[in-house]
């Protein structure tokens, strides 16, 4: 690493201004659209029905952009930066083009996956091609840069969202990204690289166990469609063995997933990983709220795509907080943010079943809930994903850092597909009823307090990994 120190004003200007806005543009794209899809869907499911798959438009959009980024290496080494761009903006046009042309639920699914495949690539691509395209002393500042497009997303992707669905033009958000996207391509093309071989070293995938892995989300949801318990019991009984296999599969492999030893019950990877998959999994609960808002508490597209956006928000303010903590602080951090959490879920359980109070305190109470949520999330997460690449040998360096993205994105897609068979079974199955939305709305948030429960735990465990000074 270079000692000389690098500003902000040479990132931005010039040729390194071009190339961190092509790496920042396309995680951006990916992130915006998440806060699209998520302000709009209730609009959607007025207009086109199919409320008994809203958790798929999460569940398939996450489990292809795993597949997206897991194949973003070799694509880059197959076709170069400009290529492989091109193809990520390509598939992302024709998902949002599906999406605002949907004329049913279905159509609508089979948009959401090809946005999340081309999302997935746009989304590594932004973190793979920092080091070939900027020097080496400007890398840190760029992964600052195209981490805060999250922060960006949360206030611009409500607001797109929001004003086209109040405008009854719900299409629109989706079409919108169409001629971005296209623009986006073209700079892309302008500024990087022709070709680079060097970029992507095509290492084997192991497809296997990300098949497994996908399969297992999708068995939740198929089996969430149906309101039979029976249904939904089958599908966590078959993600189960699914998931067995995966571990086994893992354990022997020689192209893993994960570092070599993560999946044992003793190592501190382990401990790791489930914290932060148990945290995750508390945050995909955001699917429904905008739902739960419009339905329950009346309020407009725009202003409940907003407050669900208080997660996002609550995360960003405590990752800044705590990032500069050493030793003790970081122990505490990662021991306290399931806690956190877990307020935050037992205070939107209270409070966002409470259809119909006109003094504003129930919304109130779901601002702090949610914000809470967030908040514990982003409290220990700089320092969970820091204590996996310190724990993890040298030698399984690369793995480790892809690792993170793939439990994160599986812990989502997860997460979202529970999500769904519990409102399901709650009673949201059928629309219109007020007294089932408020029931699945307690379900919901009641049952995910189980998350930041179990990742107390996990947390403590996880805790032990970070050495004093």
């Amino acid at each position: 690493m270079s000692t000389v120190q690098a500003t902000w004003a040479e990132l931005l200007r010039g040729r390194n201004a071009a190339c961190s806005a092509a790496l920042a543009g396309g995680v951006a794209l990916h992130a915006i659209n998440i806060y699209i899809a998520t302000t709009v869907l209730p609009s959607v499911i007025a207009d086109i029905g199919g409320l008994n798959l809203y958790s798929w438009n999460t569940t398939l959009f996450v489990v292809a952009s795993i597949l997206g980024s897991a194949l973003t290496t070799r694509l880059l080494g197959r076709h170069g930066s400009r290529g492989a761009y091109a193809v990520a903006a390509l598939a992302f046009m024709l998902g949002s083009a599906t999406c605002a042309l949907a004329p049913n639920m279905p159509v609508m699914l089979t948009g959401r996956a090809i946005q999340g495949f081309g999302g997935g690539f746009l989304f590594a691509l932004g973190y793979s091609m920092i080091n070939v395209v900027l020097p080496e002393r400007l890398w840190p500042r760029a992964m600052a840069l195209v981490s805060a497009m999250w922060g960006m997303a949360t206030l611009l992707g409500p607001a797109i969202g929001g004003v086209f669905a109040e405008l009854h033009a719900w299409r629109w958000a989706f079409g919108f990204l169409v001629p971005v996207t296209a623009a986006y391509g073209l700079l892309v093309w302008k500024v990087l690289p022709e070709k680079a071989r060097a970029e992507g070293n095509a290492d084997p995938v192991a497809m296997p166990q990300l098949l497994l892995l996908m399969g297992a989300v999708l068995v939740v949801s198929a089996g969430s469609v149906s309101p039979d318990p029976v249904w939904n019991v089958g599908g966590v009984v078959v993600a189960s063995v699914l998931v067995a296999m995966l571990v086994r599969l893992e354990r022997r492999a020689t192209v893993r997933l994960l570092p070599a030893s993560a999946l044992r019950l003793r190592s501190p990877l382990l401990a790791l990983y489930l914290t932060m998959g148990l945290l995750v999994v508390g945050m995909t609960s955001e699917t429904f709220v905008p739902y739960f808002l419009q339905k329950l508490h009346g309020q407009t597209p725009l202003i409940s795509g907003y407050i669900a956006a208080l997660m996002a928000a609550g995360w960003t303010v405590s990752e800044v907080l705590s990032s500069g903590w050493k030793a003790r602080g970081v122990r505490l951090a990662i021991v306290n943010g399931p806690v956190f959490v877990l307020l935050g879920m037992l205070l939107l359980a209270l409070s966002m079943p409470r259809s119909g109070d006109e003094s504003g305190q129930a919304l109130t109470l779901i601002c702090m809930g949610l914000g809470l949520v967030g908040f514990g999330i982003g409290l220990g997460w700089p320092h969970l994903l820091t204590q996996v690449l310190v724990v993890t040998p040298a030698r399984d360096q690369d793995c480790a850092g892809a690792s993170i993205t793939t439990v994160q994105l599986f812990a989502t897609a997860l997460g979202a597909a529970f999500a769904g068979m519990i409102v399901n079974l709650a009673g949201l199955y059928y629309p219109g009823d007020a007294d089932a939305i408020s029931r699945a709305a307690m379900w919901l948030f009641g049952l995910f307090a189980i998350a930041p429960m179990a990742g107390i735990v996990t947390a403590v465990r996880a805790a032990r990994t970070v050495k004093s000074d």
